[in-house]
């Protein structure tokens, strides 16, 4: 009988909430054809895809904050109210007004998952990096790992005489996080020139207010592409900084998965005219590759550690002291298993032990680099 008397309008479905319907039908299909099609999604991923990229870090980059983590630190407030009005409409209304509610929140989903596919979805589902790069990848043996590591220990030495140390402990950056991001964005432009399934952009870093807390994630840095943003942990030792910026700015300019973005980091960090940012992806990558040994090997670990420069074991030591007093808690577990199911959603099925994959291209890679050499 009350509906008699409810105006016509408010029965029909808001025209917004109809719009946010269609495009997430869109944006549904593009998905679909993802999966499909690798090479259009790598097209996809370099032409809408970085345009929406492009624009949210350049609209996000005029603020002087990052404006993923004001939204991540209001969103407990917004959340509960969302909740409290959501239920008093529900216990105060005869069902026209809750059922426009419904529409709205379903179309809120729909404009997130839309947002999601547009601006980062294909990056998931493109060519691998090895085969954008020619590179062969295969399974790698405990002597590969050692030879690998072996190579990328030179190179880190190499820069290590132009790095400075504290005595017995740490290397210093020795200038500003911001210069640091504008070499990155200069070494970025140097790796366009030859990778062109990178995206051409220059856009700023943004750095965490609340980094001491977020180490207890064991979270370094993230990614937002709801907002453009690549975001840093600014608490973890300086030499890790560079890498960790490289590699969040790899996720800005459309690589999604982490070993290939760990990877990327590398190219750019070995790309620059700055020798601790060289220094920075040496240091990382030997890193990554001396765990996979430990597990692989630890015979041929401990003869690599031995033969460590004593400035880079300090360097080693220095990060452990420092990572213990975050190394068990109950937030970095319920962090790793929420970043581990996005991952493995995203077809990462190794999840968030995908970021330690990149030792795959790192042997890769070196082997090649010693056949163009003409080394063994």
């Amino acid at each position: 009988m009350n509906d008699t008397f409810i105006p016509k309008k408010e029965r029909k479905l808001p025209i917004p909430c109809a719009v946010l319907y269609a495009v997430a039908l869109t944006a549904l299909i593009l998905h679909i054809l993802f999966y499909r099609f690798p090479a259009f999604a790598d097209r996809f991923n370099l032409t809408v895809g970085a345009f929406f990229r492009a624009v949210f870090a350049h609209i996000t980059g005029l603020l002087p904050f990052s404006l993923a983590e004001a939204v991540l630190l209001c969103l407990p407030v917004a959340l509960v109210l969302l909740v409290v009005f959501c239920v008093h409409t529900l216990n105060h209304d005869s069902g026209t007004r809750s059922m426009r509610l419904i529409c709205t929140l379903l179309a809120v989903l729909c404009a997130l998952y839309s947002a999601f596919v547009f601006l980062f979805a294909s990056a998931y589902r493109g060519k691998s990096l090895d085969q954008k790069l020619s590179l062969e990848t295969t399974e790698v043996s405990a002597g590969q790992l050692a030879s690998t590591a072996r190579y990328f220990l030179e190179l880190a030495n190499a820069e290590a005489d132009q790095v400075t140390f504290t005595f017995g402990g740490a290397s210093v950056m020795p200038y500003s996080l911001d210069r640091m991001i504008d070499l990155l964005n200069d070494a970025y432009a140097k790796v366009n020139e030859s990778c062109d399934f990178v995206q051409k952009l220059r856009a700023p870093v943004k750095y965490v207010a609340l980094s001491g807390p977020m180490t207890y994630t064991h979270i370094s840095g993230v990614y937002t592409y709801y907002t453009g943003e690549a975001n840093i942990n600014i608490n973890f030792p300086d030499y890790t900084l560079p890498y960790t910026a490289a590699h969040e700015m790899s996720h800005q300019r459309g690589i999604a998965p982490e070993n290939e973005a760990n990877f990327m980091a590398f190219l750019v960090c070995a790309a620059s005219d700055d020798a601790y940012i060289r220094y920075s992806g040496y240091m990382n990558m030997y890193e990554y590759l001396l765990n996979a040994l430990y597990t692989a090997d630890r015979t041929l670990y401990y003869e690599l550690w031995n033969q460590t420069d004593i400035r880079l074991q300090c360097e080693e030591i220095s990060y452990s002291e420092f990572f213990s007093r975050y190394s068990e808690n109950a937030v970095a577990t319920a962090s790793n298993a929420v970043n581990d199911t996005y991952l493995k959603v995203q077809g990462q099925s190794a999840g968030t032990r995908s970021y330690g994959m990149v030792v795959d291209l790192a042997v890769a890679y070196a082997e090649s680099r010693n056949k163009s050499e003409g080394g063994t």
